[in-house]
């Protein structure tokens, strides 16, 4: 069986602790969409995958009197998460809707490039904040990689807002000679 990357998040977090797909859709959102997005409408057919795979059981957990289904890693998830490892990563891209924007900036309005390059900083400043909010929290994990991971994101977006500065300063001293 052929899993996605969205499967291998899963196996990922259930091997820490058993959880409902609210439960790994609220640690996606705090951990791995920083470099790995993954929604709802990934992770619940997933887990109907992995459990008609035998690489996670299902137990119903009601809790209050919402229903609520608890997701447990197998030893056959366990073994499939660790083939996955050991293999080399296979995907590195990024994706990035202001640097496209400004690739083709010279096809819009003067302010193009300018306007890409300060909503680029403003999300890498968001994002920036974002990480250096949950640092404590994940330092304090038993596990070191998650902060590994997690100081790269702060030191790419470090570089990535003194990047748009360089950018934003070689534009203007462009159109300054342009003038």
């Amino acid at each position: 069986m052929e899993l996605s990357n969205t499967a291998y998040v899963i196996l990922g977090l259930l091997r820490s602790a058993p959880r409902s797909g609210y439960e790994i859709k609220q640690v996606v959102d705090k951990s791995t969409r920083f470099f790995w997005a993954t929604s709802y409408g990934q992770i619940y057919p997933e887990l109907k995958r992995l459990a008609a795979a035998g690489m996670v059981d299902a137990a119903e957990a009601p809790r209050g009197g919402r229903r609520r289904t608890v997701y447990r890693l197998t030893a056959a998830g366990r073994k499939e998460l660790r083939r996955w490892l050991e293999r080399d990563p296979e995907t590195f891209e990024l994706r990035d809707e202001g640097l496209l924007k400004l690739f083709f900036s010279a096809g819009g309005g003067p302010e193009a490039p300018l306007g890409a390059i300060a909503a680029k900083r403003r999300q890498h400043a968001a994002t920036l904040d974002q990480l250096r909010e949950i640092e404590p929290a994940v330092r304090a994990f038993d596990d070191p990689h998650p902060h590994v991971v997690l100081r790269y994101g702060i030191e790419l977006n470090e570089w990535m807002l003194a990047w748009c500065d360089r950018a934003t300063g070689e534009l203007e001293r462009g159109r300054r000679k342009a003038a």
